[in-house]
């Protein structure tokens, strides 16, 4: 997948040369708008890196771009798509909507039947994560995994959380849930298949309806008429 010049794949072990630089990008970028951010070490990014959860953008020529990784909670009932940043240079582009959408998909395909959800600040994130079928919910509907949580003690706004007994936050929560939704091209495969059986079972019908015709039309000499419920019931009861 591509924006103009720049790339945005999954990532591999040729990119964990990028990890400092990028969770150095996420912790001045929170402290730049003021708000919280549960830290992750360079290990942990590379980590995601190597286990093919995670997504980088960069430009032709090797500049990096942008990133955003997977985690998984609750054994897997629930997915969280964390971690998007873009470099300072390249916001305002479009390539953050670009990552969001093909870590997203990279998240569908890994955990077909997993919940995706958020937790956010930004108003071009919740946008993002709108369009993709992400609608806000209370924090009572995400995993209630405590690794998760514990994750947020990095956040300035952490003693809020707290005081909420983790029902609310600084954050908005949103969620994607796969039993709620279904794949255009999947509906449009099924309904092209349904639509073939049905063209065949007309043309059948149709050619069982004419011998019929003809059968009818030689027993009686040529000129009797057929009863239309007559004729019916034969055909649909072949």
């Amino acid at each position: 997948m591509e924006t103009k010049e720049i790339i945005v794949r999954v990532a591999t072990n040729l990119d964990t040369h990028f990890a400092q630089r990028i969770t150095d990008e996420m912790e001045s970028s929170a402290k730049a708008r003021g708000t919280g951010i549960a830290k992750r070490s360079p290990e942990y990014v590379a980590g995601k890196m190597l286990d093919g959860k995670a997504v980088i953008a960069e430009t032709r020529l090797g500049q990096w771009v942008g990133f955003c990784y997977i985690e998984a909670w609750s054994h897997g009932k629930f997915v969280a798509n964390s971690g998007l940043i873009v470099a300072p240079e390249f916001r305002k582009s479009g390539v953050a909507k670009t990552i969001k959408k093909r870590i997203f998909e990279l998240s569908r395909i890994m955990y077909p039947d997993s919940k995706i959800f958020g937790l956010t600040t930004g108003l071009a994130v919740m946008k993002i994560n709108s369009d993709l079928g992400y609608e806000p919910v209370t924090y009572s509907e995400l995993t209630d995994d405590e690794e998760f949580w514990a994750g947020c003690k990095s956040c300035v706004n952490y003693d809020i959380l707290m005081s909420k007994d983790r029902k609310n936050c600084m954050c908005t929560a949103m969620l994607y849930d796969p039993a709620d939704h279904f794949k255009p091209e999947e509906t449009a495969q099924d309904f092209k298949k349904k639509s073939k059986l049905y063209e065949r079972f007309m043309k059948i019908k149709q050619s069982r309806l004419l011998n019929i015709f003809r059968k009818k039309e030689n027993g009686n000499g040529g000129g009797a008429a057929i009863k239309p419920k007559s004729l019916l019931h034969q055909i649909f009861n072949l």
